[in-house]
C-alpha cells in the first residue's frame, strides 16, 4: 500500500483516508448535491496536474512509468471528458488538422515511457528532408541529414515525425490506463485555487488547494499548471507571462496531395515559403496526405476561410508557386482563385521538384485558424507549483517546436521529481524545484528569441535586409558543419530523460 508523505508538522488526530492504493479511478462529474467547500476534508496528493494535454498526460506517465516515483500519489484535473479521446479514431483516410512535429528526441522520451507503441504508428509520418526558401528571393536552404553522417549511432535519417496531436494523447491516456494509479478528475471545472488552512488535523497553510466544481478539494504537495496558456495555475502562483501578439492568424487544414510526394512514401519533404505576411508549410501525413499551417494576416486567414473548396485549394497551390505580388492580388478576390491561378501558372516559371506536390483536395472541415502570440512566463516555479508546456511558454509555429518544448520541460520536471524523491527532498518546495527552471528557461528564451526574430526578419518583402537575409540562407546552405548544427537543434539533441523508467 502506497502512503503519501504528510507534512513536516506532526499530526494531532490520525487522518485514515490518507493512505490509498494506487489503483486508477476515473472520478465521475460531481452531482448538484454537496457538502460546502468549507466543510469539505480535502484529499492529499504529492502531486496534481491541471490539464489533460500532451504535456500534462506525459508528465503523469512518466512519474508512474518511474520505479523512484511511481509510489507518489497522483492525480490529474481536466476540465473535458476524456472519453472521446479514448476512443478516438478516424478512417485511414481523413486527418484531424491539429497535427504537430515531433522531434526524434521528443519520440525516443515517448518510448521511454511506454507511450509510443500505445500512439498509432500508421498515422504517424516521419519526414527525412526540409526545404526552406524565401518567397521574395527565392534563396534556399535543405536540410537533409548527411548520408554519412546518419550511420553514426547518434544520428537518425528522420528530421521529425508528424502527427495528430489527438494521436498523441490518445495513445498517452491508454499508457496511463496501462500503468494504473492516477486519480482523473475529467469533465470537472477548476473554481478557484486556494492556500489551504492550518487546522487541528494538518498543516496545510502553505499547500494549493485545488477546489472543483461539486465541491472537491486537491491538495497538492506540487500544483503542477499543463492547462494552457492562459493558464489559471500561473495565474493562483503570482507569475506574470509576457509578450506580444503578432497580428498574425495561423491556417490549418488537410490537404490531398496528387500524389505522395517527390521523395516517395519512404522519403518524405517537408516544405516552408516564407512571405511576407508569414510562413507557409505543408507538412507530410501518411500517403498523399498533408497538414497545412499558414501564418497570414487576419483579414487574409478570413478570406481563406470563406472560399470554396476549389478557390481554397488554388490559393494553398499559388502560395508555394507565385510571386508575393500574385498573391497578394490573389487575395483581393472574393471569388475566382482557382481560374486566377491557370492563368498566372502559364506566365510562371518555377522548378516543379522544389515545390510541393500540387494540392487536388481539401478534407471538409478542417480549415480553421487561430490567433499567434509569444508568451513567456517569468519564472516557471513557485512554492509547490511547477509550469509546463503552453502554461510556461507559447510560441510561433514556424519552427515547429511548441509540443517539443513542452516535452523537453516534461522530462526535466520527471528528472528534478526524481531527484527530490530519491533524496528525501520535499518535491513541492521551490528550492528543489529550481533544477528544472534552471535547465528549462534559458533553453526555452533562446528557442523563443529566435522563432521571434526569424518571424520579423522575414516579415520584410523589401529594403536592405531583403538581400542580406538571403546571403545568410544561401550561406548557411553552403556549410556542412553550421547546418548539421542547426539540424542537431531542430531535432532536440541534448535533452535529458529521468534516468529510471522501468
Amino acid at each position: 500500500m502506497d502512503c503519501v508523505v504528510l507534512p513536516s508538522r506532526q499530526l494531532r488526530r490520525p487522518l485514515a483516508n490518507l493512505c490509498r492504493s494506487c489503483s486508477r479511478r476515473i472520478l465521475p462529474r460531481p452531482s448538484r448535491s454537496y457538502a460546502s467547500a468549507a466543510s469539505a476534508q480535502p484529499d492529499i496528493y504529492d502531486v496534481v496536474c491541471v490539464g489533460g494535454g500532451p504535456a500534462g498526460l506525459s508528465l503523469l506517465t512518466a512519474l508512474r512509468s518511474n520505479p523512484t516515483t511511481a509510489g507518489l500519489r497522483v492525480a490529474l484535473v481536466e476540465a473535458q471528458d476524456l472519453s472521446k479521446t479514448r476512443s478516438w479514431k478516424l478512417p485511414p483516410d481523413r486527418y484531424s488538422n491539429r497535427c504537430s512535429s515531433l522531434t526524434p528526441t521528443s519520440a525516443l522520451f515517448l518510448d521511454r515511457v511506454g507511450a509510443w507503441r500505445h500512439v498509432r504508428r500508421a498515422r504517424v509520418q516521419p519526414y527525412h528532408e526540409m526545404q526552406v526558401w524565401d518567397g521574395v528571393t527565392d534563396a534556399r536552404i535543405e536540410f537533409e541529414w548527411d548520408p554519412a553522417a546518419s550511420q553514426e549511432k547518434t544520428k537518425t535519417k528522420t528530421i521529425a515525425y508528424m502527427t495528430e496531436n489527438l494521436n498523441l494523447t490518445s495513445g498517452l491516456l491508454s499508457r496511463i490506463d496501462e500503468l494504473g494509479g492516477v486519480d482523473v478528475y475529467e469533465g470537472v471545472k477548476v473554481e478557484k485555487i486556494t492556500l489551504g488552512e492550518d487546522k487541528e488535523e494538518l498543516d496545510l497553510s502553505e499547500w494549493p488547494i485545488v477546489q472543483l466544481a461539486g465541491g472537491k478539494q486537491l491538495a497538492a504537495r506540487l500544483l503542477v499548471g499543463a492547462d494552457g496558456a492562459n493558464s489559471p495555475v500561473r495565474a493562483f502562483a503570482g507569475i506574470e507571462s509576457r509578450g506580444w501578439d503578432y497580428g498574425r492568424h495561423g491556417v490549418v487544414a488537410t490537404l490531398e496531395l496528387e500524389g505522395p510526394g517527390w521523395g516517395g512514401d519512404d522519403m518524405k519533404i517537408a516544405y516552408q515559403r516564407f512571405l511576407p505576411t508569414g510562413p507557409v508549410a505543408m507538412l507530410p501525413m501518411p500517403g498523399n496526405y498533408s497538414t497545412l499551417v499558414w501564418s497570414t494576416t487576419p483579414s487574409n486567414a478570413a478570406l481563406l476561410k470563406s472560399l470554396s473548396a476549389k478557390d481554397f485549394i488554388a490559393l494553398v497551390n499559388a502560395a508555394f508557386r507565385l510571386s508575393p505580388v500574385d498573391l497578394t492580388f490573389m487575395h483581393t478576390l472574393s471569388s475566382g482563385q482557382d481560374d486566377e491561378l491557370s492563368w498566372r501558372l502559364q506566365h510562371t516559371q518555377f522548378d516543379s521538384q522544389a515545390v510541393p506536390q500540387t494540392v487536388v483536395g481539401v478534407q471538409e472541415g478542417t480549415v480553421a485558424s487561430f490567433p499567434l502570440k509569444m508568451r513567456h512566463a517569468d519564472t516557471y516555479i513557485g512554492e509547490r507549483v511547477a509550469l509546463v508546456g503552453d502554461a510556461a511558454h507559447t510560441i510561433h509555429p514556424l519552427a515547429g517546436q511548441g509540443l517539443n518544448q513542452g516535452q523537453g520541460d516534461v522530462a526535466s520536471l520527471a528528472r528534478t521529481i526524481e531527484y527530490a524523491v530519491s533524496h528525501g527532498q520535499d518535491l513541492g518546495a521551490r528550492m528543489s524545484l529550481e533544477p528544472y527552471n534552471a535547465e528549462r528557461y534559458a533553453a526555452n528564451h533562446v528557442l523563443l528569441g529566435v522563432c521571434d526574430k526569424l518571424h520579423k526578419v522575414y516579415s520584410a518583402g523589401s529594403g536592405p535586409l531583403v538581400p542580406l537575409r538571403s546571403l545568410g540562407l544561401r550561406a548557411v546552405n553552403a556549410m556542412g558543419p553550421l547546418k548539421g548544427f542547426f539540424m542537431d537543434q531542430a531535432a532536440g539533441n541534448g535533452i535529458k530523460f529521468p534516468s529510471k523508467l522501468f
